[in-house]
């Protein structure tokens, strides 16, 4: 965070659950939850295979965000890998202020459960749209929020890879909280190498448009992208057309706002710098 900163100044449940560390004092680890354990309140959100839904324990109250995810659309779209991926990551006991953290996890025959904080300030992608852009302060708190959120997730060898506005909560007090780990990898360290094709096209690194083998450093570049697109509104190489902005993301020059201050422009330069050793954060993890 440091160096961020100071660049600027259903059915019947099956017979068990799965409570986490990061588990409410009042829960003990061997109760047994099922759907009807929560008063289904409204949807909070939709997927591919599943929805979201804030709900309250009946019992003890206390609102969550439960995502429901129908087994049958999982193994139909073939997404088992990404489901299970975001539950182990999930059910490391995420105890970070800044990272959404998992209460319970539990199934019925057709469907999966995850028990999430419930994170009511909405997404940062609809701040976005409402607001246009950000003060230079207010990118700056956000994105030290992100930064250290990613280094934690590092220091678990764990890459995030998709980082964007859609992914980032932020709760009542304004406070940053990723989401959403289904394109997690773990087990990669600060040296360690991927190969996988993911993410979303707008944030994807120049690396993995290459095909290059590419490391945590992704993660950088996508914190870039994000702070780039909250101080001026669009990611920094977009265009409609999928085809030029790859090209834009691999050849463009980083194209700033005339009013950027010299701080942001040196983190944003620093970010998102195409050759993967000279990237903030590139050879040595941005915040350890």
């Amino acid at each position: 965070m440091g160096q961020v900163v100071s660049h600027f100044n259903g059915g019947p449940a099956e017979t068990s659950s799965l409570p986490v560390r990061r588990v409410a004092g009042f829960f003990s680890l061997s109760l047994l939850m099922n759907p009807s354990d929560f008063d289904y309140l409204k949807v909070i959100g939709k997927g591919s295979f599943g929805k979201v839904l804030l709900a309250r324990h009946r019992k003890y109250g206390g609102y969550y965000a439960v995502k429901v995810l129908q087994k049958q659309m999982i193994v139909k779209r073939k997404e088992q890998r990404h489901v299970m991926v975001e539950r182990s990551v999930l059910l490391k006991g995420l105890e970070h202020p800044f990272l959404v953290g998992l209460h319970f996890s539990f199934q019925t025959p057709n469907r999966l459960y995850l028990v999430l904080d419930y994170v009511n300030g909405g997404e940062l992608f609809y701040h976005l749209q409402r607001e246009g852009s950000f003060s230079e302060p207010r990118a700056a708190f956000y994105a030290a929020e992100m930064a250290m959120a990613l280094g934690y997730l590092h220091s678990l060898d764990i890459v995030y890879r998709d980082l964007k506005p859609e992914n980032i909560l932020l709760d009542s007090e304004g406070h940053v909280m990723l989401t959403d780990f289904g394109l997690c990898k773990e087990g990669v360290t600060i040296r360690g190498i991927m190969h996988t094709f993911c993410g979303t096209p707008e944030y994807l690194a120049p690396e993995v448009l290459r095909g290059h083998p590419y490391g945590p450093a992704v993660d950088w570049w996508g914190l870039g992208t994000v702070l780039f697109e909250m101080l001026h509104g669009l990611p920094p190489f977009y265009n409609q057309s999928k085809a030029e902005m790859f090209e834009n993301i691999l050849n463009a020059p980083l194209q700033l706002h005339s009013a950027t201050s010299e701080a942001a422009r040196s983190l944003l330069e620093g970010l998102l710098e195409r050759h993967v050793y000279k990237r903030l954060g590139g050879s040595q993890d941005l915040v350890s």
